[in-house]
């Protein structure tokens, strides 16, 4: 490898080292080295990686930074690759000298306030491991076309824009795993017109990733609303992914095209993560084929879950849940169903508000008529679930056809039950059964519902 300090860097955080760095990529061998020591640049580091013989950064086990005092990436990583991960689709020059451009044990510190990390565009396997972000705009801004991207045990901390940014990329096979990504104000990991399959984001610490004052906010945001973008065939597994309340916020935002057009966000599962804290923990907009899975969910300040326009959405064996011992400090939450078709709800316990009411401080007060909320909605089956210590009714179902109801306990557990109505079922709808629960208080269900009950058990 060529060590940068033998092409002239001081490495003393004061001298400009932009020249030096850039003298070392064209006379030493296409590698970078960084002793241990701060580095200062004033522009971008460009990589032509066509122009290298294969390419690599070594920050000497993180002991070495960068100091990017200048707009723009510090480095720039730029492919020729513009095909899919198919060995038939390489070109000889992709594999024998683009392949896997890796960086490794480096920090970089913006000191501008458009500074960036790390751009990538045209890559194949793209690696980065170890790497330390912060003070940025965006950590790593991913853009136009890669493939095989891996991004592992990074520590991407307090940036100004986004963390993990996929921006209008024609992007498949990418693992974002075993890493931090906390405090960055416009998203921990946000996707946004693009086209991606095979994201796979699992075994991260996922935090604080919220602007208080901003529109809106999520800890992993992916939106596919705008027109030829799409994001499927992936998952979020084994994270904790927690954030603290914004307006409109979520933990996870997925965003499809439109409810009444096909889905262009789903074929994804969320599965065996802790999702806490923000004003909707997951937030599922215009779905098509989301598992949620055995998750903690808990302290949503209006929703633990919403799925709102979805279709084809299996929620299982969840926990929606709050710990006595973070008493007095509760929030009256809960999970919503609206204007969505063809799901499951089965196996989860929901017991996440003791009081019936909000007592976080300076917490907004809402209005909620259910526990569990199913609004205009058709082909929905509720099974086997313990829902709990409702407010003001453990079920609230509204305009809704071919609902199902069964097997479940519907119960106030509190010294002074606050529960009105188990169930409170309103019309129109057609084709509903609420059958085999076990029912601590009366049900009020208006005769245009359209509801068959059978072998409930009351009292």
């Amino acid at each position: 490898m060529s060590n940068v300090v033998d092409y002239g860097t001081t490495g003393d955080g004061v001298t400009d080292d932009t020249e030096a760095i850039l003298h070392t990529l064209e006379a030493g061998d296409g590698t970078l080295q960084f002793p241990a020591g701060n580095y200062l640049i004033t522009r971008t580091i460009p990589i032509q990686l066509d122009q290298r013989s294969r390419f690599s950064i070594d920050g000497c086990g993180g002991s070495a930074k960068i100091l990017m005092a200048g707009e723009g990436p510090a480095f720039h990583l730029i492919g020729t690759h513009q095909q899919s991960a198919d060995p038939a689709s390489f070109n000889t020059d992709v594999w024998a000298n683009q392949r896997m451009p890796t960086i490794q044990h480096l920090e970089i510190e913006g000191t501008h306030p458009d500074a960036d990390g790390f751009w990538i565009e045209g890559t194949m396997q793209s690696t980065l491991v170890g790497i330390l972000l912060r003070k940025l705009r965006n950590g790593i801004h991913i853009r136009q076309h890669a493939r095989n991207i891996l991004i592992s045990h990074c520590h991407i901390y307090h940036n100004r824009g986004v963390g993990v940014f996929l921006d209008s990329v024609n992007l498949h096979q990418t693992i974002i795993a075993n890493s931090h990504i906390s405090y960055c104000s416009q998203g921990g990991i946000k996707v946004i017109n693009s086209e991606i399959r095979n994201l796979h984001i699992t075994g991260n610490d996922i935090e604080y990733n919220y602007d208080a004052k901003a529109d809106i906010s999520a800890d992993i945001w992916i939106d596919s609303s705008q027109d030829n973008s799409s994001v499927r065939e992936g998952s979020i597994v084994s994270n904790t992914i927690q954030a603290n309340y914004s307006p409109n916020g979520a933990n996870i935002l997925m965003i499809g095209h439109h409810p009444e057009k096909n889905q262009k966000a789903g074929m994804f599962t969320i599965s065996g993560n802790l999702i806490g804290n923000q004003e909707t923990n997951i937030n599922l907009i215009a779905c098509r084929g989301v598992v949620v899975s055995g998750n903690v969910i808990y302290s949503g300040h209006h929703h633990n879950l919403q799925v709102n326009g979805s279709r084809n959405i299996v929620i299982g064996q969840n926990t929606f849940d709050h710990n006595p011992d973070y008493e007095p400090n509760q929030l009256c939450t809960g999970i919503r169903l609206i204007d969505s078709h063809n799901c499951t709800f089965n196996g989860s316990v929901i017991q996440d508000c003791q009081s019936g009411q909000h007592t976080v401080p300076e917490s907004k007060p809402i209005t909620k008529n259910g526990l569990l909320e199913i609004i205009n909605c058709q082909r929905i089956t509720v099974n086997g679930c313990q829902i709990l210590d409702g407010y003001p009714n453990g079920i609230y179902i509204e305009r809704s056809k071919d609902i199902i109801v069964c097997s479940c306990n519907i119960l106030d557990t509190r010294p002074e039950p606050k529960t009105e109505f188990s169930v409170q079922w309103t019309g129109p709808g057609s084709g509903n059964l609420l059958t085999n629960n076990r029912l601590q208080t009366q049900v009020k269900i208006d005769l245009n519902s359209g509801v068959l009950q059978t072998n409930n058990a009351f009292g």
